[in-house]
């Protein structure tokens, strides 16, 4: 018997399709649309205005991921940590992120997804890279993380989720189709209709897929993970950097040709080390590095890893950085660790839950 195919992986389009290949008008594949991402149905049973015949057919023929919460951790921050098991059995992690007012009102609602299992590209200072690749996520999946989270923004918070970044587990360019139809999907008027300016994918650093994704003309915003303002320095924690094809001149001139294609401005995420990369020179060098393709730099102070040998700075450090910066006429913000005491960094909470799994067995 075929496997069966997953519905929460279909566009509309395609959805509109299957209703017709199963002897239904297309329409039944828009409110199949509306009852999978708007709705958000975990069984054709549910779909109650569709016609029995037709329904039977779906439950032969398909099914719909889900994913499984597994664990839910809450920091004192209010950040809120979930642990999902896939179809496959691996586990994947997604963080709610609110962010408050001066009077202790949410603002803002973020939602950080993973887009793999585990990563292959081995940076230096990651928790996800101790996992190494294991599996893509499905656009599907990607979309029910975010999904089940703003449901819990609605139960906790009272309100939608407001932001979804693409900074959890994996690199989001090598699943370049999956990320791409679960924004198409996030961004549909029928299914969550966020704004595709409210949707952030951050990458290391692919200057190949950089430049596809300005020739697909995509909508949604690019942050790159500089990390470091020199090749040398670059590439001793970052193997991607290694590369005369995939290294900072190649970057930069790849920034610059999608902020020419795309008419947007990139965000540099720079995390800070302390002793490494810190330094009032360091600083110099990178504001020498925007130049050349302008963008904002989001500081982010780092959320230690146990067994990494990477620390933060001082806050003194990280003021007399920001100086320099701004001397220069960067634009800098400052992004904050969140959750610290519920293992925020992507992956710890998964490569727990997989260690404890396999002492198990």
């Amino acid at each position: 018997m075929p496997t069966p195919v997953d519905l929460r992986t279909l566009s509309r389009e395609e959805l509109e399709r299957l209703a017709e290949e199963l002897g239904e008008p297309r329409y039944r594949g828009r409110q199949l649309f509306k009852w999978i991402y708007g709705k958000g149905a975990t069984s054709v049973a549910q779909m109650t205005d569709l016609p029995k015949a037709f329904r039977a057919e779906l439950a032969r023929r398909t099914r719909i991921t889900r994913l499984e919460p597994v664990r839910q951790l809450t920091a004192s921050d209010q950040t809120i940590k979930v642990l999902f098991r896939l179809p496959s059995g691996r586990h994947i992690e997604s963080v709610l992120i609110p962010d408050f007012d001066e009077k202790g009102r949410v603002r803002r609602l973020t939602v950080c997804v993973s887009s793999q299992v585990g990563c292959a590209m081995g940076c230096a200072f990651c928790a996800t890279g101790l996992m190494g690749f294991q599996q893509n996520l499905t656009a599907g999946e990607i979309y029910d993380q975010v999904w089940q989270l703003n449901r819990l923004a609605e139960e906790r918070f009272g309100r939608r989720i407001t932001n979804v970044v693409y900074m959890g587990m994996g690199e989001p360019l090598l699943n370049y189709d999956a990320v791409l139809r679960s924004v198409a999907l996030l961004t549909d008027r029928d299914g969550l209709g966020l704004s595709p300016r409210r949707i952030t994918v951050s990458t290391v650093g692919l200057a190949r897929r950089i430049r596809q994704l300005a020739d697909d003309g995509v909508r949604f915003r690019l942050a790159v993970s500089l990390h470091a303002p020199t090749n040398a320095q670059r590439s001793a924690i970052m193997p991607v950097n290694r590369s005369e094809q995939t290294d900072l001149d190649d970057l930069i001139e790849a920034i610059r040709y999608f902020e020419q294609r795309t008419g947007q401005i990139i965000t540099y995420e720079y995390c800070l080390f302390e002793g490494f990369n810190d330094r009032p020179e360091d600083a110099h060098r990178l504001a020498d590095l925007t130049r050349q393709a302008p963008g904002k730099v989001n500081l982010i102070l780092y959320n230690p890893v146990e067994g990494l040998p990477f620390r933060r700075p001082s806050e003194e450090r990280l003021q007399a950085f920001i100086r320099v910066l701004v001397a220069r006429g960067v634009t800098v913000t400052v992004r904050r660790s969140r959750g610290q005491d519920i293992q925020a960094a992507c992956g710890q909470l998964a490569i727990y839950e997989q260690t404890a799994s396999e002492t198990v067995t």
